[in-house]
């Protein structure tokens, strides 16, 4: 955290501003877009499970009640959301600041890792991926969900001229495809759906078991 780099600091005081008003903005998309994607991913954690990247804590209602939860964000203003959100729901929760490329646990320790609309806003999105897969143990579950690349070209073109302005301003890509990285990591992808024109993606990925790699091939 303290070898920052200007560009990352700059990415984070923008989501540090949007710490107040993260829920309101994400209002829309959560009615018309995500469904019920957070209860459908969230739902099917097990045992001790990480989320990366927990945001205001907006998935927090939707986990198991015997699931040990622990959540990474590296905007301290969101995670004093999360923690306020925790508080209210009387749901226990190691909440961390922390960079997602970079997680501060060892290998192999959790049964579940969990990430939901975050991929297309971290700079390196592969490296948090590969952190994903070190800290999963042999056989432990990953949960994505993101805003993709569309399956229609249409929306593939405006999807392009709009990252040209948000990729630069707020770091955020609506091109990304998660799926195609965790496949070359030699994950199982048991679940898979996609949905909106094939701009929202979900899906539950299993870790090689002792013997596999769990690393880009």
């Amino acid at each position: 955290m303290s070898d920052i780099s200007p560009r990352d600091e700059r990415l984070r005081r923008y989501w540090d501003r949007q710490a107040d008003s993260y829920d309101r903005q994400m209002a829309f998309a959560e009615r018309r877009l995500f469904a019920d994607t957070r209860p459908w991913l969230c739902g099917q954690a097990v045992g001790d499970t990480l989320e990366v990247a927990v945001g205001s804590g907006l998935n927090l209602p939707h986990y198991p009640d015997d699931v040990r939860l622990t959540g990474v964000e590296w905007s301290a203003p969101m995670l004093a959301t999360a923690r306020r959100r925790a508080g209210a729901l009387g749901r226990g929760v190691d909440l961390r600041q922390g960079d997602a490329r970079d997680l501060p646990f060892p290998d192999e320790h959790f049964d579940t890792v969990v990430c939901t609309f975050a991929l297309c806003g971290i700079p390196d999105e592969h490296a948090a991926l590969a952190e994903m897969a070190r800290v999963l143990r042999p056989g432990g579950l990953l949960l994505l969900a993101d805003h993709v690349e569309s399956s229609a070209w249409p929306v593939r073109v405006l999807q392009a001229l709009v990252d040209a302005f948000t990729v630069p301003m707020s770091g955020e890509h609506y091109r990304r495809r998660p799926m195609r990285q965790v496949s070359a990591m030699g994950f199982t992808v048991e679940q898979h759906g996609r949905f909106k024109l094939g701009v929202i993606e979900r899906l539950a990925a299993r870790k090689p078991p002792s013997g596999g790699t769990g690393h880009p091939k």
